[in-house]
């Protein structure tokens, strides 16, 4: 099977149609969809207004067929008639490219909020361009007809329009990339990143591979030679311009960190490699220096493997006891049994807001209160969280928060430990050298406050300089705006994934963020990451670097589709078609 060519040079239509996948939905099925997943959540309390009710297309749907209605075939933003609803005498609405967004308010008025629109526009804005795909028949992200290489069409959506709630609160895109008024815009936003306009065995890459990395913004990737070009210095003690100009920049990114978080000081923010090196300083900084023999440890089932080394580490080492909160068979934490495991003799609680392997959203708030109520500190891993929704360490009152730059489109070897000032300042140093002294003799040291006593030597400034320039970038599309665009594909991924014949979704939480993990009977999980490659899906496959929560389910790898702010519905629908096709052919 490793060795097997993937053919889908055939691969066309809905079930039903000319070489149609059998079981894939046809056109009444995603209709039911969209009107079942992409109408208006409740409104937040507090909050005035309504959310839309789709996240489907921007103005028209790319998939969207002549039929007079208002559809222009020479609009950028309509792909060729689609032969699925020809002679229907209208546009169904759905998501998935199947029709008129129901989110493009100007569309049918051939206007757009500040006047006529333009030629070559919907809704105001330019749709882009990609040669080699016109005639491509399907909906929207299908792999194209015979003899069309690539995709049906491209996959451009809306999901806000002006009567978000959210929307007055969006700041102008930052690096002049500027979002049109206030709708969430993927096309615009995926135009930010340079590296999805590439192309992978002949068809635009699809990124579903962000539990493992997200891809950067030009304004971050800019911002970074932009250091090396005009600030590289050391930082703090020098007195030329370039060193202030660096120490500046760094020390202005340690400030949007701490706004990006919420917590009290920029004290509080300590520059590190990643969340794997957060919990290590912790582990051999505070762990070492306080916890003793019989002293108890409490992670839950569903960590990454940097959550549960450490700790096992500082447990031989000094006698602790490692426990382990279970979850149930939906991967949701037993909050009974982690009461139950909690005592006197409980000193941490280190545990993840999102699982890497599952999508888990752990109720973070609820369990740093039970640790606290028996005395203990807690630790929460945000590295699968920064990017999928607000964090807030005041409200959950955790003692350390860690997370990792590369998860939130920022630059790799940079990440970041919160820790409350106080417990920073009484824990003893992690790695001694430059930067972290107040004075030293031969006889004795003695070291800065933090965040300047765990960070010795040289550190990754200009990497620093990039994570700043990552949390502007999603500071100002919005975070609550993400996390609700991000929630509805994830709904509609995980109700076309349970339509793939023998695909079985491993962890279903009804609190979930952008992860996808599954099995597919008759395929080990490389050969069906190898067969996406083939069309250009990237995902992971594998354990995770989290085999104990996999192993909880009987599982040693899985396939790992994860979502990002820039990922459509036509991803997912070509994620879907190929999955269909490997199940079809088994």
């Amino acid at each position: 099977m490793s060795n097997e060519s993937f053919d889908f040079s055939g691969l066309t239509g809905l079930s039903g149609q000319p070489g149609g996948l059998p079981g894939l939905p046809d056109e009444s099925v995603l209709q039911e969809l969209a009107n079942q997943f992409f109408q208006a959540p409740p409104v937040p309390q507090g909050v005035a207004g309504t959310v839309p009710s789709s996240v489907a297309g921007s103005g028209i749907s790319p998939s969207a067929v002549n039929q007079g209605n208002g559809v222009d075939i020479n609009d950028p933003q309509t792909s060729l008639p689609d032969p699925h609803f020809a002679g229907t005498g209208h546009v169904p609405s759905s998501v998935a490219g199947s029709g008129k967004s129901p989110s493009a308010p100007y569309a049918d008025a051939g206007q757009t909020k500040g006047g006529a629109r333009s030629a070559g526009t919907s809704g105001g804005v330019s749709a882009p361009s990609y040669p080699g795909f016109a005639g491509a028949q399907g909906f929207t992200g299908i792999p194209g007809s015979a003899g069309t290489p690539g995709f049906a069409s491209v996959p451009g959506y809306y999901f806000i329009t002006d009567k978000n709630p959210f929307v007055k609160s969006v700041p102008a895109h930052p690096a002049g990339a500027a979002l049109a008024s206030a709708p969430y815009d993927v096309n615009k936003v995926r135009r930010d990143f340079p590296i999805l306009q590439q192309y992978v065995n002949g068809r635009p890459l699809i990124w579903l591979d962000n539990a493992a990395t997200t891809q950067k913004p030009r304004s971050v990737i800019d911002r970074v030679s932009q250091f090396y070009e005009r600030e590289n210095s050391n930082i703090h003690r020098a007195a030329h311009e370039l060193a202030a100009r660096a120490t500046d920049a760094y020390e202005g990114a340690r400030e949007k960190v701490r706004r990006f978080l919420n917590a009290a000081s920029p004290n509080e923010i300590v520059f590190v490699r990643g969340a794997t090196e957060a919990i290590n300083l912790v582990a051999k900084s505070w762990g070492d220096q306080f916890l003793q023999p019989g002293d108890e440890i409490i992670v839950s089932h569903l960590e990454h493997h940097a959550n549960i080394v450490p700790w096992q580490q500082l447990a031989k080492a000094k006698n602790l006891k490692l426990k382990v909160i279970p979850v149930d068979d939906q991967g949701q934490v037993l909050l009974d049994a982690y009461g139950a495991l909690l005592s006197s003799k409980t000193k941490l609680v280190s545990f993840t807001q999102v699982s890497n392997a599952l999508g888990t959203i752990t109720p973070a708030q609820k369990m740093v209160a039970m640790a606290h109520a028996v005395g203990a500190k807690t630790l929460v891993d945000g590295a699968q969280a920064v990017s999928h929704m607000p964090v807030d360490v005041t409200a959950l009152d955790c003692d350390w928060y860690v997370f990792s730059g590369h998860k939130v489109f920022g630059p790799t070897g940079i990440g970041v430990l919160y820790g409350k000032e106080d417990l920073l300042n009484e824990t003893q140093p992690w790695q001694g050298g430059g930067n972290m002294i107040r004075d030293v003799t031969f006889e004795h040291t003695t070291y800065h406050n933090a965040p300047g006593r765990f960070e010795a030597g040289t550190g990754n400034i200009a990497d620093a300089v990039g994570l700043g320039a990552a949390i502007d970038y999603v500071t100002a599309i919005g975070m609550p705006l993400i996390s609700q665009y991000e929630h509805y594909l994830l709904e509609y991924a995980s109700r076309l994934l349970t339509g793939v014949p023998g695909l079985r979704i491993i962890g279903t939480a009804a609190d979930k963020a952008g992860v996808l993990s599954f099995i597919l009977d008759g395929y080990k999980t490389e050969e069906v990451g190898a067969a996406l490659n083939q069309w250009g899906i990237a995902v992971r496959s594998g354990h995770h670097c989290a085999q104990p929560i996999l192993r909880r389910f009987g599982q040693e790898s899985t396939v790992r589709p994860s979502l990002a702010l820039y990922n459509t519905c036509g991803d997912i629908d070509a994620l879907v078609a190929v999955l269909h096709r490997l199940s079809s052919n088994k």
